[in-house]
């Protein structure tokens, strides 16, 4: 069981140019898509988060059981749900503004247990900004990892919802200890100041830096240094690519019985090449669509990397 731990919200994605253009309601936020991704992967996945009981919880707790997602782990709440509000450029890159105060999932609290049969639980994005909620999932993390559990986590930056960046950036060098696997984009690891070399030394197994249409690259503690090329794709937009990236990374990791620190570590050249170039197809396939639409695992059946 791979456990998703974050938020989950509704993205408002304008339908046209200007500022009054019409938004289109869609479910959203970075764990919550990590944890349909895996789903849809066929990966066996719970979810680990607190949700409004109002109408936009409702609907997204009826997607992750319609993709066979876990939802017994999920705290609920009167206080309404998160909103994000899309701006997508002409490349289909999106940035977001939030409306976060007082709603749900700020208020999660330490759940008493993991479900059973938990291997890895992946964490990021605006919950571990948010408090009291970013404190929480903080020991969250803590917790599993110094139990044994693969983690893995995804910044997944959003400065716009980061008071003080200094502070945050420090709190994140804190995390790294407890921190198996580190998945960023090259944004996130400009704003940070940091690389891949200096994450690895406080505590990852490997560090996955996504470098959008031209790939992505692993450093392993070892020393390793692997990389692959994007999949050409049309873009329609980029909304959930990296969350897929997240989930095909943890699905590979768990084919492979590589959900532990060790297991990483034992990774080779063409296993990691292997596993990259699976995630880059996925991510590609979440570009083509509008919204985050990861790819069902049939859609990923037969394909194989291309060379480096």
């Amino acid at each position: 069981m791979i456990v998703v731990a974050g938020e989950a919200l509704i993205d408002l994605v304008p339908q046209g140019a200007g500022a009054l253009a019409a938004l289109t309601p869609a479910l959203g936020g970075g764990p919550y898509n990590t944890a349909v991704a895996l789903g849809r992967l066929g990966s066996p996945t719970a979810f680990c988060s607190r949700v409004s009981r109002d109408a936009f919880g409702e609907a997204l707790l009826d997607r992750l059981r319609e993709t066979g997602v876990v939802v017994s782990s999920v705290q609920r709440g009167d206080e309404p749900t998160t909103l994000a509000v899309a701006t997508v450029a002409a490349d289909g890159s999106a940035v977001y503004s939030f409306y976060v105060e007082g709603t749900a999932d700020r208020l999660f609290t330490v759940p008493a247990a993991l479900p059973a049969g938990t291997r890895a639980v992946s964490f990021g994005t605006c919950s571990l900004v948010l408090e009291p909620g970013a404190t929480a999932y903080e020991e969250l993390m803590r917790t599993a990892h110094a139990r044994g559990v693969f983690t893995a986590l995804d910044p997944n930056i959003r400065p716009g919802l980061i008071p003080d960046p200094d502070a945050y950036r420090a709190r994140f060098l804190n995390w790294l200890p407890s921190v198996s696997l580190l998945k960023l984009s090259e944004e996130d690891a400009r704003w940070l100041g940091g690389t891949p070399s200096r994450w690895l030394a406080a505590g990852p197994a490997a560090v996955v830096v996504t470098r959008g249409g031209d790939g992505l690259t692993v450093f392993t503690r070892e020393g390793g240094e692997y990389s692959v090329p994007g999949e050409r794709v049309e873009v329609v937009d980029t909304i959930g690519a990296g969350d897929t990236v997240n989930a095909a990374l943890l699905h590979g990791l768990a084919a492979r019985g590589a959900l532990s620190g060790q297991g990483a570590a034992a990774l080779g050249a063409d296993d990691w090449r292997e596993l990259l170039g699976f995630a880059a197809r996925a991510a590609a396939i979440t570009c083509s669509r509008a919204g985050a639409e990861p790819p069902y695992a049939h859609e990923l059946d037969g394909w194989a990397p291309s060379e480096v």
